[in-house]
């Protein structure tokens, strides 16, 4: 009898079910127990794969999308790559308005991938003609037959988390999961996954990290857009300076913010001490673990899990560049960190 060929029969199919790695050596000092969510393991390298392939298949369903038809979405970069991964296994063009502030490791992969790319100027207002948001708005309103995903205001984006990565991190920790720390950028991930842990345990508290620069935390705790707490900040795909309807903010227990300079000197510790290597949102939400241990938030009981976004492929050209940090001034900071010069043999 012939052996079957084990197979997938695409990309798509891998989406989801990503591993939980205990952390050791990052967090020796903390108290508690602490496990990563390792979102790099989606075949677009991060957990944006989940929302792109939920909104796209939910649109096919409805019969917005037909063979050639257009997305066109927002981005800081992970969500377009899974959306461009997924519009040329499914047979769609894709077009993305991209932040200037996204890495140009990402701006490149994403025209590697057949996109067709705007990138906007990032320190814009939300409603400028100029920024991203107002880009693919018309963008949309141009093309006939588009669909715009707006992730931002999209509930799917939501809804992709409840049905994936809530459930996994339920059946991965044995229902014993006291704390979720996850990083707020249109706040899908956090949300869905906040509400279906809090369905199986309301008792699991859930924080979000916000960065310094966004108007998240501040709204959080008051309910009010708070336009003077928005100035430029450096990481990608966390904060913002509006209040995305992807959030669900009654699911979120509180708001910690995290500095642009503490958060890339971490996502550098994670990869030489864990062997992890993670993206700046993951150095955020590490750098907020910090936080909150000194804090004493958590307990000897206390088992966190933490989201890793994605990989630290896509930010060579920042994070790991000295010459991006040193012009950053981060390599200036009181962070000592070692680093190894590049020898030569000739």
């Amino acid at each position: 009898m012939e052996n079957k060929i084990k197979a997938y029969n695409n990309l798509l199919e891998l989406v989801g079910n990503t591993p939980l790695v205990k952390l050791n050596r990052i967090t020796k000092e903390f108290t508690g127990n602490f496990y990563a969510k390792l979102e790099a393991f989606n075949p677009g390298h991060s957990a944006k794969d989940r929302i792109a392939l939920h909104i796209i298949e939910e649109a096919e369903r409805k019969g917005l999308l037909t063979p050639g038809s257009t997305i066109i979405e927002t981005t800081s970069g992970n969500t377009g790559f899974s959306i461009a991964m997924a519009s040329i296994i499914k047979g769609y063009e894709c077009i993305l308005a991209v932040s200037s502030k996204s890495s140009k490791d990402k701006i490149d992969m994403l025209r590697s991938m057949g996109a067709k790319v705007y990138v906007c100027p990032a320190h814009v207002s939300a409603d400028d003609p100029r920024s991203y948001y107002e880009v693919a708005k018309r963008l949309h309103q141009e093309l006939d037959g588009s669909i715009y995903i707006n992730q931002y205001f999209n509930e799917l984006n939501i809804a992709a988390h409840y049905r994936s990565t809530g459930p996994e991190i339920w059946e991965q920790t044995g229902g014993q999961i006291t704390h979720l720390v996850a990083c707020s950028g249109t706040g899908g991930t956090i949300s869905g996954t906040a509400r279906f842990l809090k369905e199986q345990n309301p008792n699991i508290k859930v924080i979000g990290v916000d960065a310094y620069g966004s108007v998240l935390k501040k709204y959080h705790e008051t309910r009010k857009f708070d336009a003077n707490e928005i100035y430029p900040y450096r990481i990608e795909g966390l904060g913002k300076n509006l209040i995305p309807g992807a959030t669900d903010f009654d699911s979120i227990d509180e708001y910690i913010k995290v500095t642009d300079s503490e958060s890339a000197h971490m996502a550098r510790e994670i990869s030489k001490t864990e062997g992890i290597f993670v993206g700046y949102t993951s150095g955020a939400a590490t750098q907020a673990l910090k936080q909150l241990n000194e804090r004493h938030v958590f307990d000897e009981n206390s088992n966190v899990v933490v989201i890793y976004p994605d990989h630290g492929s896509r930010y060579m050209s920042k994070i790991y560049s000295d010459a991006w940090m040193e012009d950053q001034g981060f390599l200036n900071t009181n962070t000592v960190e070692e680093t190894h010069e590049i020898q030569f043999i000739k």
